[in-house]
């Protein structure tokens, strides 16, 4: 089978972005995060909170006394970065051709050589961004800050004297203490946030499976099937797995208080690729993928981080 050509070498703005959400759709941990598609260099996170807002009724305009009106505001400024390939087709020439061959009457159409280097790309994406989101830094090529990063996380006390922090019950993070780790982070949260449904308890992977172990050896029965309708929770919290979490800590807050910002639209977002074959003979393929992220929180002190 002779080496593929790119026929579709550009795509740009809007059409960039399709593959690029796509790409971030893979990231584990944008499940639990509020997605804002459209930043353009940076946009505010306006919360506004009020005090003593109701009062009796009477028949003329009095302002209420004691009513005060709190307008809290973060910016979330996504980073843009990029991603430069240059790839021997000859690489990848086995997969794709495995790719194009499935089997089956009712199969899914052949992919293109093109969609299929825009998938090998996102996986990248997706990879870079899911550990960013937690523990990257800006002042590293290629990344953003995260949440947890070093002493410059978002939800760090020298950054964000608003979240609370709380002592891990014991450390590191065994299946003998992840329910008392839990625990502690549990009673950290404040009782105007019990009941919220898109509260969670973000944890790592391996955190996440020393809670099935510890539940499991109480004899929870569920935690032993792990069918599709198991969905573990800790006295009423929903667990959040995130693969780019380290270990040893856990965040909790609400989905609407943790914010994931890029510019699916804007021209900067682009997706180039130029086949050198028609250049210089060659069998390389280069690929320049450009697009913006980063991540902000809303209210710190709506958020618990344990460790």
């Amino acid at each position: 089978m002779p080496l593929p050509t790119v026929t579709q070498p550009n795509f740009e703005g809007k059409s960039a972005g399709f593959y690029i959400s796509a790409a971030l759709q893979a990231v584990n941990s944008l499940d639990y995060f509020t997605m804002m598609e459209n930043v353009k260099y940076k946009s505010n996170i306006t919360r506004i909170e009020g005090t003593s807002m109701v009062h009796d009724a009477t028949c003329d305009f009095t302002e209420n006394a004691g009513t005060t009106l709190a307008l809290t505001e973060k910016t979330i400024e996504p980073k843009l970065v990029q991603v430069n390939l240059d790839i021997c087709k000859k690489q990848l020439l086995d997969s794709w051709e495995a790719l194009t061959m499935r089997a089956g009457a009712g199969g899914n159409p052949s992919a293109t050589f093109e969609d299929y280097i825009i998938s090998y790309i996102g996986e990248i994406i997706a990879s870079n961004t899911e550990k960013c989101i937690w523990t990257g830094n800006t002042a590293n090529s290629g990344e953003f800050t995260g949440m947890v990063t070093g002493a410059v996380g978002l939800l760090l006390p020298g950054v964000d004297a608003t979240v609370v922090q709380t002592a891990a019950s014991a450390s590191p993070f065994t299946a003998a203490n992840i329910l008392a780790n839990l625990q502690a982070g549990v009673d950290s949260v404040s009782d105007a946030l019990y009941g919220k449904d898109d509260l969670h308890i973000y944890l790592s992977p391996t955190s996440y499976q020393m809670y099935i172990a510890a539940v499991s050896t109480l004899g929870y029965v569920n935690a032993y099937q792990m069918n599709g309708d198991y969905k573990p929770l800790y006295q009423g919290f929903k667990l959040a797995m995130c693969n780019g979490m380290g270990n040893d800590e856990l965040v909790i807050a609400q989905k609407s208080n943790m914010f994931f910002g890029t510019d699916l639209l804007s021209d900067a977002t682009r997706i180039n690729m130029l086949d050198m074959s028609q250049l210089d003979g060659s069998d390389n393929l280069r690929v320049v993928c450009r697009y913006s992220a980063g991540v902000q929180t809303g209210v710190g002190s709506d958020i618990v981080r344990v460790s």
